[in-house]
């Protein structure tokens, strides 16, 4: 027996050593590299790959079965003339045994000198396509194999489709260095490039946390970017049950180009990311993220990977400086009325996304003190589309609009100096010559609207405001809706409260000619005027409730432009009125005082005229108001006129007539008392000059006086005349001295 085990012992033995001299046999008497051609030809044939080994082949054969491969490039074999991959060195072994068990034991894995190019040319064919797909042979029509049936799979053949053992994977590690990715696409010229790729692990068994660390620099031309980037964390994957996990995720890079304007944003990300492809769900959890100064943190999930990808998630950002933020990534900030606007900025939301959408659901941002809820994002990632749904509390929009520029300044101080010169001229009594007319304009010509990204903007906003300030206008219970798309601009709804009134208006901006074209319904009810004018600069002296009610239009794009094209009409009405500092009733007084040849014994002192109603309708054709039927409803008067309101240099020109209605209490001289005989004779008046004058603008008609203090004066003859006569003249002879006396 034991003799038995010697021999067996011995036979074992020398079958090892057979084993042995024969590997030795293999790896030093056979050359692979005298087979570079059939290698090439049986990469052609059975994987559709053009394969030229230019270095030398190394390799071993037991107990590891080893490759290594020196400068060699990679093509298909459809597009043998376009190279796809070259590669400096490629290292790899296999111990034999694990391989019958379905197992793979590899040593390092080595790769340096990686070049993959991927290109796609103007028909849209890449240089990949073809690849893994075997060379098929020529077929002719009499070929018997061409038109056989199909053979059924042999046992065998079925027995080789079952699905066996999972295979193993354990590799001591892999190693890429200086590789090179680059894509190309000659229809759009897009290419895109990452360069000085460094990837390295540790060792690579299922179930076991694998240490990775990836480094590489990215660029593009469309936009002109460049970034760096540096990935680590520790790999887990189950392929049994295709669960893949990176856990302790670092990654953190630098990037700058076209879009930042030269700066450069350093960015940083951490958290798990899980995968799950049975169940198509994709997790970041525990995200905490940087941009610069910015600091977040959050969660998000992908459902539905193969089909139609669906996001959700939550992030938070926390307060920081938004303008600095924005100029720190090369995004230039329109000028604004106050220079630490965006200042202070603080964003809590929900992510809901598609394909083909991302929207910030549930969303409260603070921005300067404001507050705001609701949603916004791109609903139509295709076309840029916006969507905006957003309440807030308060907002001072004239924080973000631009200041007023110095050539406005200068403009508007010009007419300003223009029309005190008129005032001080025109006096408190009104006893100077007429008022001339200012010529300076009183609009801006700066540029209001951003007008090529409107033409481009595709948008749909709905907001809610509890207060916002706007042209000084402390607008409250705001409601706005609006719509944009393909340069067309709608306000489907403006409603407001301002001191106590109420606004309701729409309004339309379309971009698509060369001038802005502008149309508008406004609708204002018991607007206080006085405090509508103050907030603009303008000191008319009236005080009473507008309501207002037209339409209008316009084109360009300034203040100077919408009033010199302004054309529609306005129905208009103020209500319980006073024309302050008024000297309507002293020059009434003037007027009496002359035709009954007193003097006046002080001078008219300037006091406020209460009136009950002013209204009228105003035409407008270029900026020029004409209105035909103004009435003005004072107590003891009723005022009359027509004229224009020239809107381009805030300049009234009418003529207005006084009707006394009685004699509804003492004038404030008694040179100027009324009696019956003044009752119901309209008194001709005109006024001419700035708005800002009001009554002081308006001087008595001469010739209009002299007129009526002829007809007084027949009047007077005509009661002399009956005086006398008394019933012995018949009424046609007295008739016919009465007209005979007024003519």
């Amino acid at each position: 027996m034991k003799a038995f085990g010697k021999i067996l012992g011995l036979f074992v033995l020398g079958l090892l050593l057979v084993l042995v001299a024969l590997g030795f046999a293999l790896t030093h008497l056979f050359d692979p590299n005298d087979y570079k051609e059939q290698i090439r030809q049986l990469a052609r044939d059975k994987a559709g790959l053009e394969l030229v080994i230019n270095g030398d082949i190394g390799w071993s054969l037991f107990p590891w079965l080893g490759l290594e491969l020196h400068d060699t490039t990679l093509a298909s074999s459809r597009t043998p003339e376009q190279t796809l991959a070259e590669l400096r060195m490629l290292g790899l072994s296999v111990r034999v045994l694990p391989l019958l068990r379905r197992e793979v034991e590899m040593s390092d894995i080595t790769v340096n000198g990686l070049n993959l190019t991927l290109n796609i040319d103007e028909q849209g064919q890449g240089n990949w396509q073809g690849i893994g797909q075997p060379a098929q042979r020529e077929e002719t029509a009499s070929d018997p194999a061409s038109v056989a049936e199909p053979a059924q799979d042999s046992p065998a053949t079925v027995t080789a489709k079952a699905p066996g053992k999972p295979l193993k994977l354990d590799i001591d590690s892999l190693d890429i260095s200086d590789a090179r990715i680059s894509y190309h696409d000659a229809r759009s010229g897009q290419q895109l490039n990452a360069e000085g790729i460094e990837l390295k692990t540790g060792a690579i068994r299922e179930g076991v946390a694998i240490p990775v660390n990836l480094s590489a620099f990215f660029g593009s031309n469309q936009p002109v970017m460049r970034a760096r980037t540096e990935l680590q964390g520790k790999l887990l994957f189950d392929t049994r049950q295709q669960r893949y996990q990176l856990e302790d995720l670092r990654l953190s890079g630098e990037t700058s180009g076209e879009p930042l304007q030269g700066k450069t944003l350093a960015f940083s990300a951490q958290g798990q990311l899980q995968a799950d492809l049975d169940a198509q769900t994709a997790e970041w959890k525990g995200l905490k993220f940087t941009a610069n100064q910015l600091r977040g943190l959050g969660e998000l999930r992908v459902a539905d990977l193969h089909d139609k990808p669906r996001l959700d998630g939550a992030f938070s950002i926390a307060e920081f400086n938004l303008r600095e933020f924005l100029e720190g990534i090369g995004q230039t900030l329109p000028a604004m009325a106050d220079d630490k606007a965006l200042g202070k900025a603080e964003l809590v939301t929900r992510l809901a996304g598609t394909d083909n959408s991302l929207i910030l659901e549930d969303l409260k941002l603070q921005l300067d003190g404001s507050t705001f809820n609701g949603r916004l994002g791109i609903r139509d990632l295709r076309r840029q589309a916006l969507l905006v749904e957003l309440k807030g509390d308060t907002l001072d929009l004239d924080r973000y609009l631009p200041p007023a520029s110095e050539a406005g300044k200068a403009g508007n101080a010009a007419r300003q100096q223009q029309v005190s010169d008129t005032v001080r001229a025109a006096g408190s009594a009104g006893t100077t010559p007429l008022p001339d007319k200012p010529t300076q304009n009183a609009w801006s010509e700066e540029r209001l609207l951003p007008v090529d990204s409107l033409r481009n903007l595709d948008a749909r906003l709905a907001l809610e405001l509890g207060s916002l300030t706007l042209s000084k206008l402390p607008f409250a219970n705001v409601r706005l809706k609006a719509t944009s798309r393909d340069g067309l601009s709608r306000l489907d709804e403006l409603r407001s409260e301002l001191y106590n009134g109420r606004i309701d208006a729409q309004a339309s901006l379309d971009l698509r000619p060369a001038l802005p074209q502008l149309s508008l319904q406004p609708n204002l009810s018991r607007i206080p005027l006085e405090r509508l004018l103050q907030s603009q600069g303008q000191q008319l002296p009236i005080r009473g409730l507008l309501n207002l009610q037209g339409e209008l239009t316009s084109q360009g794009n300034s203040q100077r432009a919408w009033i010199d094209n302004l054309n529609g009409k306005l129905a208009m009405e103020v209500d319980n009125g006073v024309l302050t500092d008024a000297n309507l009733e002293q020059q009434l007084c003037r007027a009496i005082a002359t035709l009954n040849r007193k003097a006046l014994s002080s001078d008219p002192r300037s006091q406020d005229t209460p009136f009950r109603t002013l209204k009228g309708n105003l035409e407008i054709r270029n900026g020029v108001a004409s209105n035909p039927n103004l009435n003005l409803n004072i107590p003891g008067l009723d005022v009359r006129g027509n004229g224009d309101l020239d809107l381009r240099v805030l300049a009234l020109d009418y003529r207005i007539g006084l009707v006394i209605e009685g004699d509804k209490g003492a004038m404030p001289d008694p040179a100027c008392q009324v009696n019956q005989r003044y009752v119901g004779l309209e008194w001709p008046l005109q006024c001419r000059g700035p708005l800002e004058l009001g009554a002081k603008a308006c001087r008595f008609d001469k010739d209009g006086l002299g007129r009526i203090a002829a007809r007084l004066a027949g009047d007077k003859l005509n009661q002399k005349i009956e005086e006398k006569l008394g019933d012995k003249v018949s009424p046609e002879l007295k008739d016919a001295l009465k007209g005979l006396f007024k003519r």
